[in-house]
């Protein structure tokens, strides 16, 4: 495993962490012993950053009890914030921050989370939405510095809420945040364009999320697969016809799997973890052998510089699936 600091906290993070994402049933059931093993099995690989959220139905509390079993040293934890505001309001478009985190909702939000994680601080608190709008207030800022200053939490980060990675340029170049969390994955390198250099610039730490497309850039998505109750993917693969990602997916095989890669995931992997403004890349590792195939992905040989750069450029395919989630 490979490890970098992150931003201005300083702690030496794995490049690859723990999406926990997949420990609340979005991917399907699994058995909660099962899911607490898998926690552990990727600590004991060496990933020592994991990220979850309130938003993620039990995993807070699943990784609790996975840090409970834990004797080895306490891995980074980060979480994010729940938006108060009902359904999916705030995601596909702008609302008031004062909908989204009213006064008084950060600290009970963390709170919640505290208890359920069963830790004293979380080392990075993010704002699970984030509108420049919200720039103009200054109340919810002052929440998050509060629980820094009690030492509730150690950095402040904010994930954006889609592809529109520019929105969070200002508050990056402000000073006042630790961390961004943002999508980027070989079909959307937009990232690498202007957020990822300006972070840079100013010490902020990167952590790339939806770096396998929600599993579409592993190779697993076939004419005929069917998502079971619950699995958001149905609508995500089916924004439009499934014969359209699969060709894309197989242009990726035929051009550079197996001469650069041994599989589509690793490939994907190594194309986000080239650029050095990239911090940590999260996956969804609740399936050991998922966390032993895109580990093994880190300590590879990289990418060839000009192998990067043609697939950043020809290989790009922008767009936001993310709006069948919004208007459902």
């Amino acid at each position: 495993m490979k490890y970098n600091a992150f931003g201005k906290l300083g702690n030496q993070v794995s490049r690859l962490g723990f999406g926990a994402m997949g420990l609340g049933g979005v991917f399907g059931q699994y058995d909660e012993k099962e899911l607490v093993r898998s926690v552990l099995h990727s600590l004991e690989k060496g990933v020592n950053f994991i990220d979850t959220a309130r938003n993620y139905g039990e995993s807070e509390r699943i990784l609790g009890l996975a840090l409970r079993e834990w004797k080895g040293e306490r891995p980074f934890i980060a979480s994010k914030i729940q938006s108060k505001g009902p359904g999916n309001l705030g995601w596909g478009k702008p609302i008031p921050v004062e909908t989204a985190f009213p006064k008084g909702w950060l600290r009970e939000s963390t709170e919640t989370s505290l208890r359920l994680l069963g830790v004293d601080t979380i080392d990075l608190m993010q704002l699970h939405q984030y509108w420049p709008q919200w720039d103009n207030v200054d109340y919810w800022m002052d929440e998050l510095l509060q629980l820094k200053q009690e030492g509730k939490i150690r950095g402040i980060g904010v994930s954006v809420p889609d592809q529109r990675h520019d929105i969070v340029l200002s508050l990056v170049q402000s000073g006042k945040i630790d961390s961004v969390q943002t999508v980027f994955h070989i079909f959307d390198p937009l990232p690498l364009d202007c957020l990822i250099p300006i972070c840079q610039e100013n010490n902020v730490a990167v952590i790339a999320r939806c770096i396998l497309d929600e599993g579409g850039l592993t190779g697993f998505l076939k004419e005929d697969t069917v998502f079971g109750e619950g699995d958001f993917r149905k609508s995500y693969f089916d924004y439009m016809p499934r014969h359209l990602y699969i060709e894309r997916v197989n242009r990726l095989k035929e051009a550079f799997v197996p001469k650069y890669a041994n599989s589509l995931a690793e490939l994907a992997i190594k194309f986000v973890l080239h650029h050095p403004g990239v911090t940590a890349a999260i996956s969804s590792m609740h399936v050991p052998q998922y966390a032993d195939e895109n580990i093994a992905a880190v300590d590879r040989e990289p990418l060839p510089e000009e192998v990067f750069e043609e697939i950043r450029q020809h290989h790009r395919w922008v767009r936001n699936f993310y709006e069948t989630k919004y208007w459902q």
